[in-house]
């Protein structure tokens, strides 16, 4: 734990000569002022942990107290670090792991992360169908953000795209009077149009009415 403690001291010290208090104020608002923010944009907070990860990415396994610890921070860029380690370090992570990633994604909820973690979840040992079963259950969670990962946890599979789990999930969702829901719909719609456009295309015809407006016009951006 000692090691896990200086990584985290390390990357603090790293976050901490980067912040910039303006953007954290700017960055706070955009989300609501759901998170405190050092204020480091994309570009510069990969910087302060691209040797840290690099490090990590050797020990070829993953370090859940590094994470564990990173995500109770109060600091959303401590979160975004948990999301890029798991996205470079996807190989390493088994089926086994998903309750672990379920913690993240049902806490310190908000888009930003949870479009982080569906798919590094979805594509956990891909092809697999104890994923596909599991992303078929969140379809139907109680807890919208759950949801969420489960329409848009194939985003960028094209080809690879199971389309009757889609489909299923979808139709589990529609009907919602979330916003989080049917733009989460729509993206998904969308983004397999690129791959397959008559199939979203059938897909809209078939729901139409029963689709929400947002879902309709996010999904057929492309066709």
């Amino acid at each position: 734990m000692t090691g896990t403690k200086q990584i985290c001291q390390e990357l603090d010290g790293n976050f901490r000569a980067a912040a910039n208090p303006d953007d954290a104020v700017h960055m706070a608002a955009y989300m609501r002022n759901q998170f405190v923010f050092y204020g480091i944009k994309a570009a510069a907070r990969r910087a302060c942990y691209k040797e840290i990860l690099k490090e990590e990415k050797k020990k070829k396994e993953i370090n859940w107290e590094l994470l564990d610890l990173c995500w109770s921070d109060e600091h959303r860029e401590m979160q975004y670090f948990v999301t890029d380690y798991l996205f470079r370090l996807h190989p390493y992570l088994m089926v086994s792991d998903i309750p672990h990633l379920e913690k993240y994604l049902r806490s310190k909820q908000w888009w930003d992360t949870v479009d982080s973690l569906d798919e590094i979840i979805g594509n956990i040992e891909f092809p697999n169908p104890e994923v596909d079963q599991l992303m078929l259950k969140w379809s139907k969670d109680p807890d919208f953000w759950v949801r969420r990962a489960a329409i848009d946890h194939q985003r960028g599979r094209k080809e690879n795209t199971n389309t009757d789990l889609l489909k299923s999930i979808l139709v589990n969702n529609i009907g919602s009077k979330e916003f989080f829901i049917n733009k989460a719909i729509g993206w998904a719609l969308r983004d397999y149009s690129k791959t397959n456009p008559d199939w979203v295309r059938n897909f809209i015809e078939e729901h139409r009415s029963e689709m929400a407006p947002l879902s309709i016009r996010e999904g057929s951006k492309y066709i």
